[in-house]
């Protein structure tokens, strides 16, 4: 049996690090926009490949480094970066069995736009033909960041989580947070864990206006998951279980680029459940791993095995949840 499952679609990532540009950003600060020269020729002072990534991708390796026995879930292109996830998938002890090839359409591709250490990605996926395939058993399934056509996998998800008793953890995509509501419905419903930040929180309950976590934890909780978590950047992150609602600020480390933070947060915080451990070390396991991903660019880089990660976590005993006021 496998620890976890991780399903959804798994891309290369291109990171340009760039100088001329500027933000704007909204009196109060929640919405801010990069902007670049239109129709200009901008410099970019570095660029990086990254294979093998996205949120499917990024989880199965986090876990695996983690000390859990992982598989993915995913389609690959027929082509040098289909090649190479492949290869970079077993190299990080991640069960392949289940990645198809796509002969017809090449691999996803996504590029990172970097700014002061904030990402900003445009997401191309190549069009697929999904369907659910049988699973073996798992403890734990990660279902996350799938294209237009996805929907058609979802009954065969619930089946599998009735039948088997995998505990289900879900981070949606943009496709879809896009979708309207009664498509996610059922899968909430079945959810244990559920992670979003807090722009996505708010597309779910359609409320641009909403800041207050508190409130955004008890509705999302309302829609079925039995855990709910919500990062906010650089401010921390917020969980709520039902019983208790918890707010952990950002464990400070160095800060070279942010993208695959939150991934790194949700794999942890599995992880740290797959242990045994309660919801407020999970959020500790959470953070931890996150910081681990920033001092690095790209999402796995920086991800922290079993053992890096008790030892950070021992160096900052003061480090805990404490119980969000509302």
């Amino acid at each position: 049996m496998f620890d976890i499952i991780s399903i959804g679609d798994t891309t290369v990532d291109v990171f340009l690090m760039i100088d001329e540009a500027s933000v704007q950003c909204e009196v109060e600060k929640e919405t801010c926009r990069l902007c670049i020269n239109y129709a200009d020729k901008i410099p970019v002072k570095q660029m990086s490949k990254i294979n093998a990534v996205g949120n499917a991708a990024n989880n199965a390796v986090a876990s695996s480094r983690l000390g859990l026995k992982t598989a993915l879930v995913s389609i690959v292109g027929d082509d040098d970066s289909g090649h190479a996830i492949y290869r970079l998938l077993k190299k990080e002890k991640v069960n392949t069995r289940f990645v198809m090839t796509d002969h017809t359409h090449g691999t996803n591709y996504s590029t990172v736009l970097d700014y002061k250490g904030e990402r900003t990605i445009l997401v191309y996926h190549e069009p697929r033909q999904y369907h659910w395939r049988k699973i073996p058993k798992s403890r734990w399934l990660y279902f996350t960041s799938m294209g237009r056509g996805s929907e058609s996998m979802h009954q065969g998800l619930l089946e599998h989580v009735k039948r088997t008793g995998a505990k289900l953890a879900v981070n949606p995509g943009t496709y879809q947070l896009r979708t309207d509501g009664k498509t996610l419905s059922p899968i909430l419903a079945q959810t244990e864990v559920l992670f979003v930040n807090k722009e996505e929180a708010k597309k779910m309950l359609h409320d641009d206006t909403e800041n207050n976590l508190a409130f955004l934890l008890k509705r999302l909780r309302e829609l079925g998951p039995k855990i709910v978590v919500i990062t906010d950047g650089q401010k921390g992150s917020y969980a709520d279980d039902g019983r208790e609602q918890y707010y952990l600020p950002i464990l400070e480390a160095p800060v070279v680029e942010r993208t695959g933070c939150g991934d790194a947060y949700a794999s942890g915080f599995i992880g740290a459940l797959a242990y045994g451990y309660d919801i407020r070390e999970a959020m500790r396991w959470g953070s931890a791993n996150a910081a681990g991903v920033i001092q690095y660019i790209g999402a796995q880089k920086g991800l922290l095995t079993k053992r890096q990660m008790e030892k950070m976590l021992k160096q900052h005993p003061e480090y805990q949840p404490a119980h969000l006021s509302t």
